[in-house]
């Protein structure tokens, strides 16, 4: 790995590999830093490693990740796998210095690496899902639950519920199927009217090639597993792991027996490192959720810095690595390899593309935007799970003046624990906002710094010492 190049950039999946599929081919000497071992992001994860005999059990889709990471190899861009990427900060002489996590637990060590440009593709990450037991061993998350099937062909035992709302429920209900599991249950939060709602919207979906798909998955798991629509309430329940999960419909509470429940309400945006970095963020109020302030490029407020796929704006993994094409692009046009006429002519491609994968998006989003209930939680519901932190607990900090999450820290230690916000800060915003009758906007959310991962003491303690650094910190840069 050199110390300098054109382009970093962040995360191997649909989005990244695009990218760095298509920058090596205008001159730019390309890195790409993915935490995982091998490139293919969660959605292809494991597609050129997995132990399942027949990959196709999980998706077309799926399997199709094979081709787009032959293209990556191809190009000839830097691959650095086992990598974490803890800050990206601007230099005076506009480059980007990044600070990278290298190597396996036992072994990490930090660099530092310049680059010209950054392209974040970072993607997604699962929804925070409070309920009451939420953190009870046995309840997990379906996204989890897909990585286990993926990597390591692993279901589990017991009796099996899943629970929420979102391709992804039905998706991995699907994938079980194949794989010879049945699930004993399907819980769909989606509420009533929604359908109806996001029927304003259908025309685009009943063109796309999602409505078929979808069709298909609603009618291979209505035939074969028993669901439940409509339900309002969850609950999970046991001493020491999960026994009971109660939910409610219809104004009625029943109670099953569950070994395991697996949770989804969608994916959001991995906002963390682009936030870190300073660049602006905005409430994305169809979705719910915070989303980096982004220009048709991919362009960020910070100059040079950019963000691709589902870290910019849920949108899937084809849409994904369209806009990887296109950010690739405007850095290519940015660092001066090609003009804006040759970026625009070269983009015809990449925006049909974009515009096919994006029809049909704003029936899922209006259709399975998490009901209110599920994502605001009441009572002693832990919201923050690395504080323990309930919603209670919030509650009466905004009741003693906690005006937004950043003063929540102080409050009651919000966002302070080891996944610095990402399994609370949506939650958070939400019921503050809700309590001092604000829009999530106004609210706002954490204000994030390096690292936006965990660093120990002494990998701290062996950081490179550059002019930057020694700047931030209010030393000295001149020699002794």
């Amino acid at each position: 790995m050199s110390r300098r190049y054109d382009l970093a950039v962040v995360g191997a999946g649909p989005a990244g590999l695009a990218a760095a599929a298509l920058a090596p081919g205008y001159g730019m000497s390309t890195v790409v830093f993915d935490e995982q071992r091998a490139p293919g992001g969660q959605i292809h994860r494991g597609v050129l490693s997995s132990p399942l005999a027949q990959k196709e059990m999980l998706g077309d889709d799926y399997a199709q990740g094979a081709a787009l990471i032959e293209r990556f190899r191809r190009a000839g861009a830097t691959h650095v796998p086992s990598a974490t990427v803890i800050g990206v900060t601007k230099s005076d002489d506009g480059t980007c210095e990044l600070t990278v996590a290298v190597g396996g637990e036992s072994s990490r060590r930090i660099e530092t690496v310049v680059a010209d440009a950054v392209i974040l593709a970072t993607g997604a990450q699962e929804r925070p899902f409070p309920i009451p037991g939420w953190t009870l061993p046995g309840v997990m998350t379906v996204g989890a639950a897909q990585v286990l099937l993926k990597t390591s062909g692993m279901v589990p035992a017991g009796r099996i519920v899943l629970a929420g709302a979102g391709p992804l429920l039905w998706l991995l209900a699907t994938q079980y199927l194949k794989v010879g599991l049945t699930p004993d249950l399907l819980l769909d939060t989606t509420p009533k009217g929604r359908y109806a709602e996001a029927a304003t919207h259908a025309l685009g979906f009943l063109t796309s090639e999602y409505f078929a798909r979808g069709l298909r998955l609603l009618r291979e798991v209505k035939a074969q597993v028993k669901v439940v629509e409509h339900v309002t309430a969850l609950a999970a329940e046991g001493e020491g792991r999960l026994t009971t999960l109660r939910y409610e419909k219809d104004g009625t509470t029943h109670a099953v027996e569950a070994d395991v429940l697996l949770l989804h309400h969608g994916v959001v945006p991995g906002i963390n490192l682009p936030a870190a970095a300073g660049c602006a963020l905005r409430w994305n109020d169809i979705q719910a959720c915070w989303e980096p302030t982004v220009d048709d490029w991919g362009g960020t407020t910070v100059p040079n810095l950019f963000v691709a796929g589902d870290g910019a704006g849920i949108s899937g993994a084809e849409a994904a690595a369209a806009s990887g094409e296109l950010t690739a692009l405007a850095v290519a046009n940015a660092l001066g390899r090609i003009d804006a006429r040759a970026r625009d002519l070269a983009a015809v491609e990449p925006r049909r593309n974009l515009a096919s994968a994006m029809r049909g998006r704003r029936f899922f989003d209006t259709l399975y935007r998490p009901a209110y209930a599920f994502r605001i939680p009441k009572g002693d519901t832990i919201v923050c799970r690395c504080e323990g932190v309930t919603a209670h607990d919030i509650v009466a900090a905004v009741a003693a003046g906690c005006a937004g999450p950043n003063q929540a820290k102080a409050f009651v230690r919000c966002g302070m624990g080891p996944c610095q916000g990402r399994f609370c800060g949506l939650t958070v915003t939400e019921i503050i906002a809700r309590e001092r009758k604000l829009s999530p906007a106004a609210v706002g959310y954490y204000r994030l710094r390096f690292p936006v991962k965990p660093l120990t003491l002494g990998e701290l303690a062996a950081m490179p010492t550059t002019d930057l650094a020694l700047r931030a910190t209010g030393a000295s840069t001149e020699p002794l």
